[in-house]
């Protein structure tokens, strides 16, 4: 656009409207830069208004910046003041407690969480740091907490932010207490926040009360309760949280576990919201783990352990026969988790994901225990069987797992390092590893080999074409078998199932990213027991389901 327009006019008056209630004066000089540079930067200026950011899978997430469409203090205030409306037309009563990581912004969002709060005349309770999202989750059971607030974005890039709400008991029921939101709580909470007057008009308090180190202690020793406390502790652990908040509390819990406690990569010891050595925050991403696998190997490890920045989730990376380290696909260590509590006795619901492996299914069925499996996201999860069975495990491919649900009803990157320890120093005496059981699971079960398609997009038009395109010509034959079953969850989840008698696809958007993902498994028997050849024929098999979907797909 080379001179205003009415688009450009209707803009830049959203913009000035934006800016006399706008609380931050940073936030507001930034937003003054863009529109004196009109009209060159009404493209920027339009996405930034291009509407508010919405309560998806996560809550609130998006990039530190201006405006409705990205995270700020304005939509920070807005968003509590939403939240804590609602809380009180529901009738909840009890402190909200407010959590927060290392990010930009986290605290400053967290404090202003707090004095929404107290300025509407709830307690608020403030962690004493920034600390792991397990911690928060764990706090709003154990204060009786109405409600609970992590201001995090997770594995998102450095210039992301986001906010987690989790209700307690009373809101959230007994499968909901202490859980991440779903609906219609998350439809509720976000009219209530539409609803919000201008930000000038939000009262605001006290800071709320600053929560002592009695908290964290507790959470570690509710944590190493998990593990069997009379179980092998000889195990060499190479550990990195990524820059993020993790290492206080996994390194303290390991010592009150017993074990010997992990070296940490030391250049990423400390929390750094640039993230300086990794190119995304994100264990799954490649590169992300080199400097843990070079600890690693200097320091002769057994096992190494990465978290996320916010530490719910955990990558576990094994060393190979043949030398060299693996990261375990999430659908690994599930399974490897999952197996070695049912073989503890631990009895209850088991319970994964729509595009988890099938393996934990099959191990249910073969040892009479319930199974369940929902929608992707541990606020499904956590809620897995209606009640019908108490929840003793869950988990995620995307390296997410739920080991104690007592303890924390969420994923819980440190616990699950915990419990990989344990499994892994009991294989180690034995003169066996992870690698070895999983072997010993495939000869039993099958070679459930999965993988991912994944294509990170900058234009979300791309990810609904492929949606479309995949409903409208969907494959009938994948592997040269027939698609015997095709499911289409829309409108209730944007998802499509693919299956054969041997394979599975599902398809969906990501809810946290801007990507489409395309799940692949591959079941492969091993009627003679060589498990090698077995998983030979499945990597082989995989590397066609995923040409042939990519095709599917026009990725």
């Amino acid at each position: 656009m080379a001179a205003d327009t009415p688009e450009i006019d209707d803009i830049r008056e959203q913009a000035r409207r934006w800016l006399a209630d706008d609380p931050d004066p940073a936030s507001r000089d930034e937003l003054t830069a863009v529109l004196d540079a009109l009209p060159a930067s009404a493209p920027e200026l339009a996405d930034r208004f291009a509407g508010p950011l919405t309560f998806g899978t996560a809550g609130l997430r998006g990039p530190l910046r201006a405006g409705p469409n990205g995270m700020n203090l304005a939509v920070v205030t807005q968003a509590a003041a939403g939240l804590v409306g609602w809380l009180a037309a529901q009738g909840g009563t009890g402190p909200l407690v407010i959590g927060y990581d290392a990010r930009h912004g986290s605290r400053q969002f967290a404090e202003r969480t707090a004095q929404v709060a107290t300025g509407a005349g709830r307690p608020a309770l403030v962690l004493p740091r920034p600390l792991p999202t397990p911690v928060l989750a764990y706090a709003v059971r154990q204060l009786g907490a109405v409600a609970g607030v992590m201001v995090t974005a997770s594995h998102n890039p450095p210039q992301d932010n986001g906010y987690k709400v989790y209700l307690g008991a009373e809101l959230g029921g007994e499968l909901g207490a202490g859980a991440q939101i779903v609906p219609p709580a998350d439809a509720g909470i976000e009219a209530a926040i539409r609803s919000v007057g201008p930000l000038t008009q939000v009262p605001l308090g006290r800071p709320g009360e600053v929560l002592g180190d009695d908290l964290v202690a507790s959470y570690v020793e509710r944590a190493t309760a998990v593990i069997d406390p009379d179980g092998p502790r000889d195990l060499t652990v190479a550990y990195t949280p990524l820059h993020g908040v993790g290492a206080a509390v996994l390194t303290a819990a390991f010592a009150s576990a017993g074990f010997p406690v992990p070296g940490v990569v030391p250049d990423q010891a400390e929390p750094d919201p640039e993230f300086p050595t990794v190119s995304f925050p994100n264990p799954e991403e490649p590169g992300a783990v080199d400097r843990l696998i070079a600890l690693a190997d200097s320091t002769g490890a057994d096992l190494a352990i990465a978290n996320d920045p916010d530490a719910d989730r955990c990558a576990v990376v094994v060393r190979e026969r043949a030398g060299g380290w693996r990261m375990l696909r999430g659908d690994e260590v599930g399974v490897l988790l999952a197996d070695h509590l049912m073989r503890r006795g631990v009895t209850g619901l088991y319970a994964t994901t729509i595009v988890s492996s099938s393996l934990l299914r099959a191990m249910c069925a073969a040892r009479g225990l319930p199974y369940d499996e929902t929608l992707t996201g541990f606020k499904w999860i956590v809620r897995a069987g209606g009640g019908s069975a108490p929840l003793v495990f869950g988990y995620e491919e995307a390296l997410g797992y739920c080991v104690a649900p007592g303890h924390v009803r969420d994923k819980d990157g440190i616990t699950a390092a915990l419990t990989v320890a344990e499994l892994a120093a009991g294989l180690k005496t034995q003169g066996r590893t992870l690698t070895d059981r999983l072997d010993e699971l495939a000869a039993e079960f099958g070679v459930h080999h999965t993988d991912q398609l994944s294509a990170r997009v900058d234009d979300l038009r791309v990810i609904a074409d492929a949606m479309a395109r995949i409903r409208a010509a969907t494959p009938t034959h994948l592997l040269g078998q027939p698609v015997d079953s095709v499911r289409d969850l829309l409108p209730e989840s944007d998802v499509v199932i693919l299956r054969t008698g041997t394979a599975r696809v599902v398809i969906r958007p990501s809810g946290t990213e801007p990507k489409l993902k395309a799940y692949l498994e591959v079941v492969e028997p091993v009627p003679d027991g060589d498990v090698a050849a077995a998983r030979a024929r499945a990597g082989a098999a995989i590397a066609q389901l995923r040409a042939e979907i990519a095709a599917a797909l026009n990725l």
